[in-house]
């Protein structure tokens, strides 16, 4: 075996047998400098599929040694202290990146950006905790204040808006599933053929036939590093069968939905809770002059408007996904995070010292809990699930 952290080039040979299997390089890493925490050696080899197969059954056959299950290594890390559980979700984002925006999120988020940040909140908790705990326990000392007052609940008040302000951001899941950008209007408006004219291949059929869209279609596509999600429904008119029917309330549904919409025609748009609306007089190329509303004017067949529809949509995604650099909280980072807000807020707003000390202690379990200091085998199962055999 070469020294710790040195490569050294070796031939590999099936013990057994003595066949040779490849030569490589062969790293050995101690515990304390490995990523696991644990001893650690790394071969490096030729990536043909008979080389890997055959040291894998090689290495099978060795007592102790056993195949790793998804995510293994990265759990280690986890066990041994080597990774908070919020880096762990950071790198299994970085995994499943398809997008320079949900890679630099990753890396922001794996880098401890929020470990800082939750490090930093417990920290002032704990010496919040300690002032409540000393005036329960020694409040008939003269050099224990008897009441922290306003400074005490301008703290919590700080420490709550940090929180909420990271609360605010936009959510992991919009970045990992994209910007969802739905294309509506009455039939033959143009909508498949802008659709395939932004994904740059024919997704969605095309035809004059009014109810040739008769179900959903998706598709995912980047545009400028952002992730987008597009997609195209049914034109919404009086269904004239009952599968066109399902059809259009499955594109009333997606309206609804939708952070963009992209309204084809001179019809009033839906009503939407949400979201953006981005007007648009479609096939620009063959209604020159004509029409009554206002809106964007493109053509998918010449280009006309195509490069602003697309500026347009980028600016507004913009303000949807995180900023290159800030992290974004999933939904169970978002849970945690709340609770510990709600009960930081509730601290300042009790006058009960026993009140107050209980609503920190729940502050920090809550932190501690995106941390993984605290959590259940259930919730790092279903963390370490989705990663791949090698991490």
């Amino acid at each position: 075996m070469p020294s710790a952290r040195r490569a050294a080039l070796r031939h590999l040979h099936d013990p057994g047998t003595g066949a040779p299997i490849d030569e490589g390089l062969v790293l050995r890493f101690d515990a304390r400098a490995s990523v696991t925490g644990e001893p650690l050696v790394e071969l490096q080899v030729h990536g043909s599929r008979a080389v890997l197969r055959d040291l894998e059954a090689v290495l099978a056959r060795l007592d102790g040694v056993r195949a790793a299950e998804p995510g293994e290594f990265t759990r280690r890390a986890f066990q041994n202290g080597r990774l908070d559980l919020d880096a762990v979700e950071g790198l299994g984002d970085l995994l499943a990146a398809e997008t320079t925006l949900q890679r630099q999120a990753a890396l922001a988020m794996m880098g401890g950006r929020l470990g800082r940040d939750i490090a930093r909140w417990s920290h002032a908790l704990t010496r919040l905790a300690a002032q409540v705990e000393a005036q329960l326990d020694f409040s008939d000392e003269g050099d224990v204040a008897s009441d922290a007052g306003p400074a005490f609940e301008r703290a919590c008040a700080d420490i709550a808006d940090e929180m909420g302000a990271a609360l605010a951001r936009p959510p992991a899941h919009r970045l990992r599933d994209g910007v969802r950008v739905a294309i509506g209007g009455p039939p033959n408006a143009g909508k498949s053929t802008l659709f395939n004219a932004i994904l740059g291949r024919e997704a969605a059929i095309v035809s004059p036939h009014a109810g040739t869209t008769r179900d959903v279609i998706e598709a995912s596509v980047a545009i400028d590093g952002m992730p987008f999600l597009f997609s195209d429904s049914a034109g919404l008119r009086e269904a004239a069968d009952e599968i066109e029917r399902i059809g259009i309330d499955r594109a009333t549904k997606l309206i609804g939905e939708a952070d963009i919409l992209l309204w084809l025609g001179e019809e009033e748009v839906p009503a939407r809770d949400h979201g953006h609306v981005i007007r648009l007089k479609a096939k620009a190329d063959l209604t020159a002059g004509e029409g009554t509303i206002g809106g964007l004017a493109v053509s998918a067949v010449t280009g006309q408007g195509m490069d602003t529809l697309v500026a347009t949509l980028t600016r507004l995604a913009g303000d949807l996904l995180p900023r290159p650099g800030d992290y974004a909280l999933s939904e169970r980072q978002c849970g945690a995070l709340g609770r510990a807000e709600s009960a930081v807020r509730g601290a300042g707003q009790h006058r009960d010292e026993i009140l107050i000390g209980e609503c920190l202690r729940q502050a920090l379990v809550a932190l501690d809990e995106l941390t993984g200091r605290i959590t259940t085998e259930a919730v790092l199962d279903e963390i370490f699930s989705g990663f791949c055999i090698g991490k």
